[in-house]
């Protein structure tokens, strides 16, 4: 099924997978001591990804390293590729969405856009990141062009890493774009989450638009609530129905039983309180993995070491040699890891990673 993604559109059945609900891990990017692709590391990530049962990865992002593109390294096509290729060797029989990454100016991200589909990629996270300059109107036309390529998942990210504040008007107009399929909130802001929220259910496409969290610091809130508000008169009430996150790259097996418990206690009338616990539980763990004590400077880092400890990453060696775990971190991932034993997902990981590891 995933082979077949490609095109200007997606597949019925690839648009009621995202629509019910998916578990998409932002891929990482897997390195040697020379900091230098480490492949049999990197295919291992993305069987690993296939094997928890993710509804998709998405691949060209923040976590798989901006600096990729750079001429230096010109490692983007070569990720994209080797992720696809496990993709269609696993010869999966359930829909999984491919994303590719996509961000630049237009030219650059339709550029990319043609790439993913070349490679079979299902749709295109397309990064605000990186064009401050750039006014509303600009990126609304920017997201119009790369949207006659593929289907478009915009992507609202925190300033903190880079993005921008966009206005209620800005997201307004976004969701009317045909072919954008859905939306990643991530901008770690409980007012601008609910400007996209609110943005996407006065669209008249507010049907055909997927809501997916990005908020790490509130995966679970977010995935639990139920957000309403009365448009001309009617109430309209939409879900966060899954996630696309940094986060799940790490203890993902566990990530998608978490979204699966979730997507059937929404079905119920009522959700218990341990569920807040549990929120508060891996924004926790979320906060040892993401370095929000130290600007988030350890983000990818603090991914990679816990990939190390479970031996899917060779080391936390990135592209850029400044970008390393802060201080304090990797105490700050053994303590949640004693604290949290249930959310991590070790045992899965050992019990195939050799397979993972050595399949041709």
């Amino acid at each position: 099924m995933a082979a077949k993604q490609a095109g200007a559109t997606l597949s019925p059945e690839l648009l009621d997978a995202l629509r019910d609900g998916l578990a998409i891990p932002a891929h990482p990017l897997a390195l040697d001591e020379s900091r230098r692709l480490d492949e049999a590391s990197q295919r291992a990530l993305s069987r690993y990804y296939i094997a928890s049962g993710a509804g998709g990865i998405a691949v060209g992002v923040h976590s798989t390293q901006f600096e990729i593109r750079d001429p230096e390294h010109s490692l983007l096509e070569t990720v994209l590729r080797m992720a696809a290729e496990e993709v269609e060797r696993a010869r999966l029989d359930r829909p999984f969405l491919m994303v590719a990454g996509v961000c630049g100016p237009t030219e650059q991200a339709l550029r990319e856009a043609e790439l993913a589909r070349s490679l079979g990629y299902g749709a295109a996270l397309l990064s605000m990141g990186g064009l401050a300059g750039w006014s509303e109107r600009e990126l609304l036309e920017r997201t119009r062009q790369v949207a006659e390529r593929m289907p478009v998942i915009g992507f609202y990210l925190q300033s903190s890493v880079g993005g921008r504040r966009l206005s209620y008007a800005f997201w307004r107009e976004f969701a009317d774009i045909p072919n954008v399929v859905a939306i990643k909130m991530a901008p770690f802001n409980r007012y601008q989450t609910l400007d996209v929220v609110r943005a996407v259910c006065s669209s008249p496409r507010r049907d055909e638009i997927a809501l997916y969290t990005g908020n790490d610091d509130n995966i679970v809130a977010d995935l639990l609530t139920t957000f309403r508000f009365t448009i001309d008169g009617e109430i309209v009430e939409k879900t966060i129905v899954g996630g696309l996150l940094g986060h799940w790259a790490v203890w993902t097996r566990n990530a998608v039983e978490l979204l699966e418990e979730i997507k059937r206690v929404r079905k119920g009338a009522s959700i218990s309180r341990e569920w807040l616990t549990w929120a508060a539980q891996v924004t926790d763990a979320n906060a040892a993995f993401f370095d929000p004590a130290h600007g988030f400077e350890g983000c990818i880092p603090g991914i990679h070491e816990v990939l190390r400890r479970q031996g899917l990453m060779k080391g936390i060696w990135c592209l850029n040699p400044q970008e390393t775990l802060s201080p304090g971190q990797r105490e700050e991932i053994d303590r949640v890891y004693a604290q949290y034993p249930h959310l991590n997902d070790d045992a899965f990981v050992a019990a195939h990673l050799s397979d993972w590891l050595d399949e041709a």
